[in-house]
């Protein structure tokens, strides 16, 4: 099959809720922000003002394109809401957060973050590997901040642990367009590998 069933019409951006220690992480999630909107393609993100997530909205409400921010009551009342979104839907956890998101969303992004980025990211690829969803899962290795993540994933392929074809769940490039271009291309089908292994091989 030749890209995808479905166009991509909303992004999930998972990213950090802090700005980082470079300039240039909060110069790629303004790219993003306005590369999605001039393309059209709708940003749903965690909903907060702050850091990475801050800036990626903004750049996507400067462009014009949607943009909707999911947060927990716990998190809005603390005041990093960002509350000048048109659709900022506050729900009742993180779980909740989370397979709203999803839900919402015709694939994940990962920008550089810290423990909610890196948890999240696992969360979805997790779950394109079982089966639950089948929808492109990328991390936008900027500064090749994910190389680490990107070594123990092959480590737990090396250890038996992770099949190659679930360690190549995680689209990987450094440039948006790149990416984005991986995403026009996905093949659905590409997540249909089985996470059980044969009983005789365990």
């Amino acid at each position: 099959m030749a890209g995808i069933e479905m166009a991509i019409k909303r992004i999930c951006v998972f990213c950090g809720s802090n700005s980082g220690a470079k300039p240039v992480y909060l110069k790629a999630a303004r790219e993003l922000g306005s590369e999605l909107a001039a393309r059209g393609i709708g940003l749903i993100y965690g909903g907060a003002t702050i850091g990475l997530m801050g800036e990626i909205a903004r750049a996507a409400i400067a462009g014009r394109g949607e943009v909707i921010g999911v947060i927990p009551s716990s998190m809005a009342t603390r005041e990093i809401a960002f509350t000048a979104l048109s659709d900022l839907r506050i729900v009742g956890s993180m779980h909740e957060r989370k397979a709203a998101m999803a839900d919402l969303a015709d694939g994940f992004i990962a920008l550089p973050g810290g423990l909610g980025t890196l948890e999240e990211f696992c969360e979805i690829l997790t779950w394109g590997q079982l089966g639950i969803h089948r929808k492109p899962c990328g991390l936008l290795n900027i500064e090749n901040y994910f190389g680490e993540l990107l070594r123990f994933l092959d480590h737990g392929v090396n250890e038996g642990f992770i099949k190659p074809a679930h360690r190549g769940l995680a689209i990987v490039e450094a440039e948006i367009t790149a990416m984005l271009k991986r995403f026009e291309n996905f093949n659905p089908t590409q997540t249909s590998t089985s996470k059980w292994l044969d009983p005789a091989n365990r």
